[in-house]
Parts: C-alpha cells; structure tokens; sequence
C-alpha cells in the first residue's frame, strides 16, 4: 500500500495533518482531563489552564531535546523535531511548577490526566502517520506501506544512510519500500492502554496509583514499537534511547503503583 502526505492549501498558507490532530488531541484531552476533575470535586478550569502549559512547556522541552540529540542549537528553530519523551518532560515541569503554585494535590491530579495523555499521544500518532513521519524498518508483510513523500521518504538510500537499516544488496538507493506503519501500531495500543486507563479511574488504590499504570503501560508500548521503528539513536545494538527512558519510566512507574497501592475506601480522588 502506498501512503501519501494529507495537506490542505488555504491561500499561501499549509494545514498540515499533523498539527490538525495535535490541535485535536490537545483539545480531546483537555475535555476528558476537565471531566474527571470536575467528577472529582475540582474546578474544570484546571484542565485548561494545565493544556496551555503542557503545549508551552511540552513544544518547548521536545525541541530543546532534539536540539541535545542532534547537537546542533539551531536545531531549535528547524520545522520538525518533535520528541515524545522531551516533550513529556517539558510538559510535566511546565505542569508541576502550576500546581505547585497553586497548592494543588499532585497525585490526585496525575490520577485524573492519565486517560488524557493516553488520547492525546494517540491522537499525536495519527498526525504523524498524516503527515509519513515516524514510520518503521523495511517489511514485505501484507500491511506494510510505501511513504514515496514521507518524512524523509521510505527510498532503500534513505533507510539504510539515516536509520542503518538493512537493505537487500543490489536494491536501487532510490526505490521505495514498504515499511512496518508503527505509527499505526501506536494508536491500536495507545487505544489499549487508554481503555484500561479508563476502565480503572475508580480505583481502590490511594491517588497517584493510576498515574504509576499509565507511566508502565505507556513505557512498555513504546518500548515494544521502537523494535519496529527506523531510528537512528539505537546507542546499544538494537536498543535506542527512547527504551532505555522507557525502562526508567517503568521503574518509575511501579513504585508509584508500589506506593499508592494501599486500599482506599471511599470515593477514589
């Protein structure tokens, strides 16, 4: 299957798909985060003023991240860029520093935006998959697809010279090839990981235990893809960083849940 970017022209202006879903999965999120305080006693207002941080904070750390990993500062300023887990670190500093500012009990409030980080990243994915970025190693299998106008295009040159991947020898540098679609895969387990999430809001556990799931089973998510992904920040054979975060974010994770696994009997808070 072939895949093509999705753009729409308005004038001189470029709409692209990726920043269509992220205005959505922002907004998604922000309706979901503003539910669950409100069910949980808090001022819906909350949720919106976290979404302008998390945006502010989360664009500002995802590009400083990219700009560290490239080792270039004027890596800042280029168009693209966007790393998840430096995102996800910008956000959350932008996002503690508000509630800590305005004494607001953390573990409550990281219990009630899970689910919405969950949809919001899963929203993320099907901007990149818009837009052909993020795509994974080569595949010939039934599902696997062909971004000709990707970012970077699918060509056998640009996988094996930017992601090291392995190219039957004798494959033309410029013929395009069919890939793993992980960003596919990504939103299939994204919508997993946000039904369990949501399933289990009301827990019995002590607040901050469901942030703790999130943080494992967004972490093992990633985890499991990046196996499929076409990287080229794999520091240890086959593992990339983005794995090894996602292992401490596991650990992180399981002494949250650890913590807060005392029963709680009452209204889950």
């Amino acid at each position: 299957m072939t895949v093509y970017p999705f753009f729409i022209h308005l004038g001189g202006f470029t709409l692209t798909g990726y920043g269509i879903m992220m205005m959505l999965g922002f907004l998604v999120a922000g309706w979901i985060y503003s539910r669950e305080l409100r069910r949980r006693g808090f001022d819906s207002a909350i949720a919106w003023d976290t979404v302008v941080l998390g945006v502010v904070g989360g664009l500002a750390g995802s590009k400083l991240y990219f700009a560290i990993s490239v080792g270039h500062l004027s890596a800042l300023f280029f168009r693209g860029g966007l790393v998840w887990y430096g995102g996800l670190a910008g956000g959350v500093l932008a996002v503690f520093a508000y509630m800590w500012l305005k004494k607001l009990p953390f573990p409550v409030l990281l219990d009630a935006v899970s689910p919405s980080l969950a949809v919001g990243y899963m929203l993320g994915r099907v901007g990149c998959f818009l837009v052909n970025d993020d795509y994974g190693l080569p595949s010939r299998l039934p599902w696997a697809m062909a971004f000709p106008r990707g970012a970077p295009p699918s060509t056998a040159g640009n996988l094996q010279g930017q992601f090291h991947a392995v190219i039957p020898a004798g494959t033309p540098l410029t013929q395009v090839l069919t890939v793993h679609p992980t960003q596919l895969y990504e939103i299939a387990m994204t919508f997993v990981v946000f039904w369990l999430l949501w399933r289990w809001k009301e827990h019995r556990h002590a607040a901050g235990w469901l942030f703790g799931v999130y943080l494992v089973l967004s972490s093992v998510e990633r985890i499991v893809v990046e196996i499929f992904r076409a990287k080229d920040d794999r520091i240890l054979g086959a593992i990339t960083v983005a794995q090894i975060l996602g292992v401490a974010l596991i650990a992180a994770g399981a002494y949250l849940m650890r913590r807060y696994s005392r029963p709680f009997y009452g209204v889950a808070t």
